[in-house]
């Protein structure tokens, strides 16, 4: 594992009134570019052959000042990022990397923890705890912080109740498959036809997260944890847009009976769409956003650092409306919208991107010569 040394001995050889920002050319890399050009920083993005015109093109830093994108290194593929070449264009640039979904997705967790030697901002060991088959993963630092969650079952042979069943697609690892059953009987039915249909396999089934499906509004909540501070702040609030369910759920009741003889509903993330919560549930919202940062800070040092996400839903109650979190982004989530939510503004005076947030953040570490505390 990169460790705080040897962090520190890469800054040694930074100029710091040089440090750029970069990311990997996707999920928030554009995000990241406005908010760090926003605070004075230059930006780099390392973009994968044939879908970097984005950055080159259409996204670049103009002489009249419009565009975000300073420097592009375009590699085959993204997983290149990790060879040593590209590492050290990144350390000669002054790279303050940004991580991100995509960024873990394409490279291989035991590489970038043992042998990226580009410091990143966040914390560099936890995003592999969203990984559900991790040993003290996201839901052990949920539990062990008393953030609410759904019932999960260990033996589908327990299931009681309407479950949502979360498993890893066959054909692409990275993006989720999801079932709702009732019992053991219709678990193993439609367990059965999605491995026959070559949609998860067996051993993604045996897997699986079982757990409660809660009916309510779905949301997403979006921190940011400042160890410079030591507060929290939340970002925003958004909620997300997914093929082909969106579609589906446009339909009348008739017509999606009809549909879903012949497709099968898919949860694939396209986009996110900025929601609000009312004023009394934002007590909760900054308790359980507390509660899971010092969860992260008892039992993976230094903690979180930066953005993080808890996807959820609300309860309706009785007692009370309660939102129970089943899933965590433990680095920059991927909607930009955040910030056309009013809740930096209410804290900052003006509405801030999660990007631009990540640059305030790494322009004050600066200059008060804390960098290393927000790099791992």
């Amino acid at each position: 594992m990169i460790g705080s040394s040897d962090i520190a001995e890469i800054l040694k050889g930074y100029d710091k009134g040089a440090i750029r920002i970069a990311s990997l050319g996707g999920h928030s890399a554009l995000d990241v570019c406005r908010g760090a050009k926003a605070e004075g920083f230059e930006t780099v993005v390392v973009a994968q052959k044939g879908r970097e015109q984005t950055y080159q093109k259409y996204y670049k830093t103009r002489k009249d000042g419009r565009g975000c994108v300073d420097h592009v290194i375009v590699v085959d593929n993204f997983k290149d990022v990790s060879k040593p070449e590209i590492q050290q264009q990144l350390r000669d640039l002054n790279v303050v990397f940004v991580h991100s979904r995509y960024f873990w997705v394409y490279c291989d967790f035991d590489e970038i923890e043992n042998n990226f030697k580009v410091p990143i901002f966040g914390t560099r060991q936890l995003v592999r705890k969203e990984e559900r088959d991790e040993e003290k993963n996201q839901y052990f630092l949920l539990q062990q912080g008393g953030v609410p969650i759904p019932i999960q079952f260990d033996d589908p042979k327990k299931i009681d109740r309407l479950v949502i069943v979360k498993t890893n697609e066959a054909s692409r690892g990275y993006e989720r498959a999801f079932f709702l059953v009732n019992n053991f009987a219709e678990y193993k039915a439609r367990g059965a036809e999605m491995i026959a249909a070559g949609t998860i396999t067996e051993a993604s089934l045996r897997s699986a997260v079982i757990e409660e499906f809660i009916v309510g509004p779905q949301l997403n909540m979006n921190y940011f944890y400042s160890p410079l501070t030591g507060e929290l702040e939340l970002l925003g609030t958004d909620t997300r847009r997914q093929t082909n369910l969106d579609g589906l759920l446009r339909l009348t009741a008739p017509e999606q009976t009809e549909v879903l003889k012949h497709v099968e509903p898919k949860y694939i993330e396209n986009g996110h769409q900025s929601v609000t919560i009312k004023e009394s549930l934002l007590e909760q919202a900054f308790v359980i956003g507390e509660k899971f940062v010092a969860s992260t800070k008892q039992h993976y040092d230094p903690g979180i650092i930066g953005p993080f996400a808890l996807q959820g839903a609300f309860t309706a109650g009785p007692p009370k409306e309660e939102f129970k979190v089943f899933d965590v982004s433990m680095r920059i989530p991927g909607s930009p919208g955040t910030m056309f939510t009013p809740y930096t503004g209410y804290l900052h005076g003006e509405s801030i991107s999660t990007g631009r947030r990540i640059a305030q953040e790494i322009k004050q570490a600066i200059a008060t010569d804390q960098l290393a505390r927000v790099l791992t």
